[in-house]
Protein backbone atom coordinates (compact mmCIF):
# COMPACT_ATOMS: atom_id res chain seq x y z
CA UNK A 1 0.00 0.00 0.00
CA UNK A 2 1.29 3.46 -0.90
CA UNK A 3 1.00 6.43 1.46
CA UNK A 4 0.26 10.13 1.08
CA UNK A 5 0.57 13.14 3.37
CA UNK A 6 -2.32 15.26 4.60
CA UNK A 7 -0.39 18.03 6.29
CA UNK A 8 1.84 16.24 8.79
CA UNK A 9 -0.31 13.09 8.82
CA UNK A 10 0.76 10.13 6.69
CA UNK A 11 -2.11 7.86 5.59
CA UNK A 12 -2.60 4.94 3.24
CA UNK A 13 -3.69 5.92 -0.24
CA UNK A 14 -6.85 3.84 0.21
CA UNK A 15 -8.81 4.94 3.28
CA UNK A 16 -11.71 3.11 4.90
CA UNK A 17 -15.01 4.99 4.86
CA UNK A 18 -17.36 4.94 7.84
CA UNK A 19 -20.78 5.65 6.33
CA UNK A 20 -21.95 2.00 6.47
CA UNK A 21 -20.93 1.81 10.15
CA UNK A 22 -23.40 4.61 10.90
CA UNK A 23 -26.20 3.40 8.63
CA UNK A 24 -25.79 5.83 5.74
CA UNK A 25 -26.33 3.68 2.65
CA UNK A 26 -27.46 6.48 0.30
CA UNK A 27 -29.78 3.85 -1.14
CA UNK A 28 -32.99 3.28 0.88
CA UNK A 29 -34.15 3.63 4.49
CA UNK A 30 -34.43 -0.16 4.60
CA UNK A 31 -30.80 -0.51 3.57
CA UNK A 32 -29.83 2.07 6.21
CA UNK A 33 -31.47 -0.06 8.91
CA UNK A 34 -29.84 -3.21 7.56
CA UNK A 35 -26.42 -1.61 7.92
CA UNK A 36 -27.18 -0.39 11.43
CA UNK A 37 -28.28 -3.86 12.51
CA UNK A 38 -25.29 -5.57 10.91
CA UNK A 39 -22.57 -3.27 12.11
CA UNK A 40 -22.42 -4.06 15.79
CA UNK A 41 -19.43 -2.76 17.74
CA UNK A 42 -17.77 -6.15 17.35
CA UNK A 43 -18.23 -6.25 13.58
CA UNK A 44 -16.96 -2.71 13.14
CA UNK A 45 -13.84 -3.59 15.12
CA UNK A 46 -13.37 -6.74 13.01
CA UNK A 47 -13.54 -4.58 9.86
CA UNK A 48 -10.99 -2.14 11.30
CA UNK A 49 -8.64 -5.02 12.11
CA UNK A 50 -9.04 -6.38 8.59
CA UNK A 51 -8.28 -2.94 7.17
CA UNK A 52 -5.07 -2.72 9.20
CA UNK A 53 -4.02 -6.20 8.03
CA UNK A 54 -4.39 -4.99 4.42
CA UNK A 55 -2.18 -1.94 4.97
CA UNK A 56 -4.95 0.62 5.45
CA UNK A 57 -3.93 3.10 8.13
CA UNK A 58 -6.88 5.50 8.35
CA UNK A 59 -10.65 5.52 8.69
CA UNK A 60 -13.03 8.38 7.96
CA UNK A 61 -15.84 8.32 10.50
CA UNK A 62 -18.29 10.62 12.25
CA UNK A 63 -17.41 12.54 15.39
CA UNK A 64 -20.52 11.34 17.18
CA UNK A 65 -20.69 9.65 20.59
CA UNK A 66 -20.97 6.15 19.16
CA UNK A 67 -17.88 6.36 16.97
CA UNK A 68 -15.81 8.18 19.59
CA UNK A 69 -16.47 5.50 22.21
CA UNK A 70 -15.97 2.67 19.72
CA UNK A 71 -12.59 3.95 18.58
CA UNK A 72 -11.36 4.52 22.12
CA UNK A 73 -12.27 0.90 22.88
CA UNK A 74 -10.57 -0.29 19.70
CA UNK A 75 -7.36 1.58 20.46
CA UNK A 76 -7.38 0.33 24.05
CA UNK A 77 -7.42 -3.19 22.59
CA UNK A 78 -4.29 -2.46 20.53
CA UNK A 79 -5.70 -1.05 17.31
CA UNK A 80 -3.60 1.56 15.55
CA UNK A 81 -5.77 2.88 12.72
CA UNK A 82 -5.82 6.68 12.51
CA UNK A 83 -9.10 8.55 12.66
CA UNK A 84 -9.96 11.39 10.30
CA UNK A 85 -13.02 12.76 12.07
CA UNK A 86 -16.04 14.04 10.17
CA UNK A 87 -18.00 16.70 12.03
CA UNK A 88 -21.55 15.61 12.89
CA UNK A 89 -24.11 18.21 11.79
CA UNK A 90 -26.71 17.14 14.37
CA UNK A 91 -24.60 18.73 17.14
CA UNK A 92 -25.76 22.29 17.86
CA UNK A 93 -22.20 23.55 18.42
CA UNK A 94 -19.65 22.93 15.70
CA UNK A 95 -16.88 24.21 17.97
CA UNK A 96 -17.81 21.76 20.74
CA UNK A 97 -18.03 18.86 18.29
CA UNK A 98 -14.55 19.62 16.93
CA UNK A 99 -13.15 19.79 20.47
CA UNK A 100 -14.75 16.43 21.27
CA UNK A 101 -13.16 14.81 18.21
CA UNK A 102 -9.72 16.16 19.01
CA UNK A 103 -9.99 15.13 22.68
CA UNK A 104 -10.94 11.62 21.56
CA UNK A 105 -7.77 11.25 19.49
CA UNK A 106 -8.56 12.36 15.95
CA UNK A 107 -5.48 12.68 13.73
CA UNK A 108 -7.41 15.07 11.53
CA UNK A 109 -10.82 16.76 11.38
CA UNK A 110 -12.79 17.75 8.32
CA UNK A 111 -16.00 19.68 7.93
CA UNK A 112 -18.91 17.44 6.93
CA UNK A 113 -19.76 17.84 3.24
CA UNK A 114 -23.39 18.74 3.88
CA UNK A 115 -22.38 21.32 6.49
CA UNK A 116 -19.82 22.84 4.13
CA UNK A 117 -22.23 22.98 1.21
CA UNK A 118 -24.89 24.57 3.46
CA UNK A 119 -22.62 27.19 5.03
CA UNK A 120 -21.27 28.13 1.61
CA UNK A 121 -24.76 28.46 0.12
CA UNK A 122 -25.94 30.53 3.08
CA UNK A 123 -22.95 32.88 2.96
CA UNK A 124 -21.75 31.77 6.38
CA UNK A 125 -18.15 31.20 5.38
CA UNK A 126 -16.85 32.98 8.51
CA UNK A 127 -17.90 29.88 10.45
CA UNK A 128 -15.79 27.76 8.11
CA UNK A 129 -12.79 30.00 8.69
CA UNK A 130 -13.30 29.69 12.46
CA UNK A 131 -13.45 25.91 12.11
CA UNK A 132 -10.16 25.80 10.21
CA UNK A 133 -8.41 27.97 12.79
CA UNK A 134 -9.70 25.85 15.69
CA UNK A 135 -8.38 22.63 14.15
CA UNK A 136 -5.07 24.23 13.15
CA UNK A 137 -4.57 25.58 16.67
CA UNK A 138 -5.00 22.02 17.98
CA UNK A 139 -2.16 20.82 15.76
CA UNK A 140 -4.05 18.19 13.76
CA UNK A 141 -4.75 17.97 10.03
CA UNK A 142 -7.69 20.03 8.81
CA UNK A 143 -9.86 19.58 5.74
CA UNK A 144 -13.23 20.36 4.24
CA UNK A 145 -15.59 18.03 2.41
CA UNK A 146 -18.10 19.08 -0.19
CA UNK A 147 -20.40 17.77 -2.90
CA UNK A 148 -20.60 21.09 -4.73
CA UNK A 149 -17.52 21.78 -6.90
CA UNK A 150 -17.83 25.52 -6.26
CA UNK A 151 -17.15 24.89 -2.57
CA UNK A 152 -13.69 23.53 -3.36
CA UNK A 153 -12.84 26.38 -5.71
CA UNK A 154 -13.68 28.83 -2.94
CA UNK A 155 -11.75 26.84 -0.33
CA UNK A 156 -8.70 26.60 -2.58
CA UNK A 157 -8.55 30.37 -2.81
CA UNK A 158 -9.57 31.30 0.74
CA UNK A 159 -8.62 28.58 3.25
CA UNK A 160 -5.30 27.28 4.55
CA UNK A 161 -6.29 23.62 4.76
CA UNK A 162 -4.37 20.36 4.53
CA UNK A 163 -6.79 18.46 2.32
CA UNK A 164 -10.04 18.52 0.39
CA UNK A 165 -12.62 15.75 0.40
CA UNK A 166 -14.28 15.86 -3.01
CA UNK A 167 -17.46 13.89 -3.58
CA UNK A 168 -17.81 12.53 -7.10
CA UNK A 169 -21.55 13.12 -6.87
CA UNK A 170 -23.94 15.70 -5.43
CA UNK A 171 -26.99 13.47 -4.97
CA UNK A 172 -29.08 15.82 -2.82
CA UNK A 173 -27.98 19.49 -2.78
CA UNK A 174 -27.63 20.75 0.79
CA UNK A 175 -28.24 24.45 0.19
CA UNK A 176 -31.20 24.48 2.62
CA UNK A 177 -30.33 21.63 4.99
CA UNK A 178 -26.90 20.43 6.10
CA UNK A 179 -28.02 16.98 7.20
CA UNK A 180 -28.81 13.98 5.02
CA UNK A 181 -32.56 13.27 4.95
CA UNK A 182 -33.22 9.51 4.95
CA UNK A 183 -35.41 8.48 2.04
CA UNK A 184 -34.82 11.67 0.06
CA UNK A 185 -34.50 11.15 -3.69
CA UNK A 186 -30.82 11.01 -4.64
CA UNK A 187 -29.42 11.49 -8.14
CA UNK A 188 -25.98 10.16 -9.05
CA UNK A 189 -25.10 11.82 -12.35
CA UNK A 190 -21.84 11.21 -14.21
CA UNK A 191 -22.03 14.84 -15.36
CA UNK A 192 -21.63 15.85 -11.73
CA UNK A 193 -18.71 13.47 -11.35
CA UNK A 194 -17.01 14.96 -14.40
CA UNK A 195 -17.51 18.50 -13.09
CA UNK A 196 -15.85 17.58 -9.80
CA UNK A 197 -12.95 15.85 -11.57
CA UNK A 198 -12.32 19.00 -13.59
CA UNK A 199 -12.13 21.05 -10.38
CA UNK A 200 -9.88 18.53 -8.63
CA UNK A 201 -7.23 18.87 -11.32
CA UNK A 202 -6.70 22.53 -10.43
CA UNK A 203 -6.67 22.27 -6.63
CA UNK A 204 -3.40 23.02 -4.86
CA UNK A 205 -3.77 20.62 -1.94
CA UNK A 206 -4.25 16.86 -1.65
CA UNK A 207 -7.71 15.49 -2.34
CA UNK A 208 -9.48 12.49 -0.86
CA UNK A 209 -11.80 11.24 -3.60
CA UNK A 210 -15.05 9.89 -2.12
CA UNK A 211 -18.42 8.47 -3.20
CA UNK A 212 -16.40 6.98 -6.04
CA UNK A 213 -18.68 3.91 -6.18
CA UNK A 214 -21.82 6.08 -6.29
CA UNK A 215 -23.01 4.38 -3.09
CA UNK A 216 -22.88 0.94 -4.67
CA UNK A 217 -24.32 1.93 -8.05
CA UNK A 218 -21.06 1.48 -9.96
CA UNK A 219 -19.25 -1.78 -10.64
CA UNK A 220 -16.08 -1.69 -8.51
CA UNK A 221 -13.85 -2.59 -11.47
CA UNK A 222 -15.20 0.34 -13.48
CA UNK A 223 -15.13 2.77 -10.56
CA UNK A 224 -11.55 2.04 -9.49
CA UNK A 225 -10.32 2.21 -13.08
CA UNK A 226 -11.91 5.66 -13.39
CA UNK A 227 -10.40 6.81 -10.10
CA UNK A 228 -6.93 5.61 -11.09
CA UNK A 229 -7.07 7.61 -14.33
CA UNK A 230 -7.86 10.82 -12.42
CA UNK A 231 -5.84 10.39 -9.25
CA UNK A 232 -3.11 12.98 -8.84
CA UNK A 233 0.16 12.35 -6.99
CA UNK A 234 -0.59 12.91 -3.31
CA UNK A 235 -4.31 12.16 -3.62
CA UNK A 236 -6.13 9.38 -1.75
CA UNK A 237 -9.41 7.48 -2.10
CA UNK A 238 -12.08 6.62 0.47
CA UNK A 239 -14.43 3.62 0.22
CA UNK A 240 -16.87 2.09 2.66
CA UNK A 241 -17.72 -1.60 2.73
CA UNK A 242 -20.72 -3.69 3.79
CA UNK A 243 -19.33 -7.02 4.90
CA UNK A 244 -22.78 -8.60 5.20
CA UNK A 245 -22.95 -8.59 1.40
CA UNK A 246 -19.42 -9.93 1.01
CA UNK A 247 -17.01 -10.69 3.88
CA UNK A 248 -14.08 -10.22 1.47
CA UNK A 249 -15.30 -6.91 0.03
CA UNK A 250 -12.50 -4.85 1.53
CA UNK A 251 -9.79 -7.27 0.44
CA UNK A 252 -11.20 -7.26 -3.10
CA UNK A 253 -11.43 -3.46 -3.16
CA UNK A 254 -7.77 -3.13 -2.13
CA UNK A 255 -6.70 -5.44 -4.95
CA UNK A 256 -8.87 -3.68 -7.53
CA UNK A 257 -7.58 -0.28 -6.45
CA UNK A 258 -3.92 -1.26 -6.47
CA UNK A 259 -4.25 -3.12 -9.79
CA UNK A 260 -5.99 -0.11 -11.38
CA UNK A 261 -3.28 2.28 -10.15
CA UNK A 262 -0.54 -0.04 -11.36
CA UNK A 263 -2.05 -0.27 -14.85
CA UNK A 264 -2.02 3.50 -15.36
CA UNK A 265 1.08 4.26 -13.31
CA UNK A 266 -0.85 6.34 -10.79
Amino acid sequence: MEYVHLGTVSVSRLILGGNPFSGFSHQTPERDREMLRWYTTQRIKETLRQAESLGITAVLARADRHIRRLLLEYWDEGGTIQWLAQTAPEFSSLRANVAQAIAAGAAGVYLHGGQMDYLFAQGQTALVEDFVKQVQDAGVAVGIAGHNPAVHLWADENLDIDFHMCSYYNPTPRDQNAEHIPGAREVFSDKGRDAMIAVIQGLHRPVIHYKVLAAGRKRPEEAFAFVARHLRPGDAVCVGVFTKDNPRMLEEDVKLFEDACRQVGA
